[in-house]
C-alpha cells in the first residue's frame, strides 16, 4: 500500500468524506480533523467524531469505516455532507455523489484516494486533559469527540 501525500493539507484543508455502515445503511460526514501514521506496528488512520453526529452510531456500530479525499470541485458538496444530518434528509441524494462498496464499508466513485479501515480502537477526549483555552473554546457545550483509530487495511 502506499499513499503520497501532504498529509497536514489531506484533511484540513482538502477535507475528507468519514463513512462508516455497509451499502444498505450507512451514513456520511466531512471531516477536517484526523491524522495518519502508525502505532502497534500498523498504518492507521485517526478520525475524531462529536457524540451528537449521526455517523457517531454508524461508528460505534460497525468494524470498518473508509476516509475519502476528493478533487477541489467537490468542496461545496463536502461542505454540505458536513453541515446536514442524514438522521433529517437524504444526504446522498442531495450530494449527487455515487456509492460503492469499499473493501467492508462504502465510499465514493468520484473519490480520489479512499482509505479502508478495519477499527481497532474507541476513546473520547477528556478536557482535563487539554489546554484550558481549548477546552473552553472547543467544549462550551459539552459535545465531546470521540477518537477512533482505524488500520487502514486497503487504499483504492
Amino acid at each position: 500500500m502506499e499513499f503520497k501525500t501532504d498529509i497536514f493539507a489531506q484533511y484540513d484543508k482538502k477535507w475528507a468524506l468519514l463513512t462508516a455502515g455497509n451499502e444498505s445503511s450507512f451514513n456520511t460526514m466531512t471531516i477536517s480533523w484526523g491524522g495518519l501514521g502508525t502505532i502497534w506496528n500498523k498504518p492507521v488512520a485517526t478520525v475524531y467524531v462529536r457524540e451528537s453526529r449521526y455517523t457517531h452510531e454508524f461508528m460505534d456500530n460497525n468494524d470498518y469505516f473508509t476516509v475519502s479525499f476528493y478533487p477541489e470541485e467537490y468542496k461545496k458538496v463536502l461542505g454540505v455532507l458536513g453541515s446536514k444530518s442524514g438522521r433529517d434528509m437524504d444526504k446522498m441524494k442531495e450530494s449527487g455523489l455515487t456509492p460503492v462498496k469499499a473493501g467492508e464499508s462504502v465510499s465514493f466513485k468520484e473519490a480520489e484516494v479512499t482509505l479502508v479501515c478495519k477499527k481497532l480502537f474507541r476513546q473520547q477526549l477528556d478536557v482535563k486533559n487539554m489546554p484550558k483555552d481549548i477546552a473552553e473554546s472547543m467544549y462550551a457545550d459539552n459535545d465531546m469527540h470521540d477518537m477512533y483509530i482505524g488500520e487502514v487495511v486497503e487504499i483504492i
